[in-house]
């Protein structure tokens, strides 16, 4: 499958500055940018700009940043499953995962997940993918905003519906642990019926246990 990128760009004006989400950006151009320290959601900043700018310089990995200047405020990751999960089992070449989607503590509340998703969106080579996301409450960060588990669940939704992606019900194990995690997903237009089918099959593996 040939993973096709083309570059969208758009201006946010927030309470703290103007942003510029934009992407997919290449590995080379993202090791331009500095990256802000406040960034520590998944590994120390520096690790996790190196690990962004190699998923970049993956075949179908996409990052979309949001800057202020040269300096990177906020994020989100798109590439394959890891291969330790069952959604990487079916080995389908359209199906990707948005891994990661990060904004420091500044910026929360300026609608930049949303415009980092709808920015995602703007390229047409998305309706070739089914996206998904598996969302897990110990990821979010509960004391910084001051949510708890259900308010900041429905603030991810909400963010990830700006983005076309929606609720699907799986039996994953880590998913079906607790109540508040989910898996979204949005089915690109271009999609054919078989890769739908085996999507379904991922999201149901322990059916047939009972």
């Amino acid at each position: 499958m040939e993973h096709k990128k083309t570059y969208n760009a758009k201006e946010l004006k927030t309470p703290h500055g103007r942003l510029i989400i934009e992407g997919p950006i290449s590995s080379e151009k993202l090791a331009s940018y500095e990256f802000h320290e406040d960034l520590v959601a998944f590994r120390p900043p520096a690790q996790q700009h190196k690990a962004l700018i190699e998923i970049a310089g993956l075949p179908e990995g996409r990052i979309i940043v949001a800057r202020s200047g040269h300096m990177i405020v906020g994020y989100v990751t798109y590439l394959y499953p890891d291969p330790l999960e069952r959604w990487s089992e079916g080995k389908m070449e359209d199906l990707i995962e948005l891994g990661a989607i990060e904004v420091i503590p500044e910026f929360r509340g300026s609608s930049v997940g949303k415009n980092l998703l709808m920015v995602s969106m703007m390229d047409d080579a998305m309706e070739d993918y089914i996206i998904i996301t598996t969302e897990y409450y110990w990821h979010w960060d509960l004391k910084g905003t001051g949510l708890n588990v259900w308010e900041y669940r429905k603030v991810m939704e909400k963010m990830m519906n700006a983005g076309g992606l929606v609720w699907y019900a799986t039996d994953d194990p880590e998913i079906s642990s607790h109540p508040a995690n989910c898996l979204m997903a949005r089915i690109g237009k271009r999609i054919p019926p078989e890769s739908v089918q085996k999507f379904d099959q991922l999201r149901f593996m322990n059916r047939f246990m009972y």
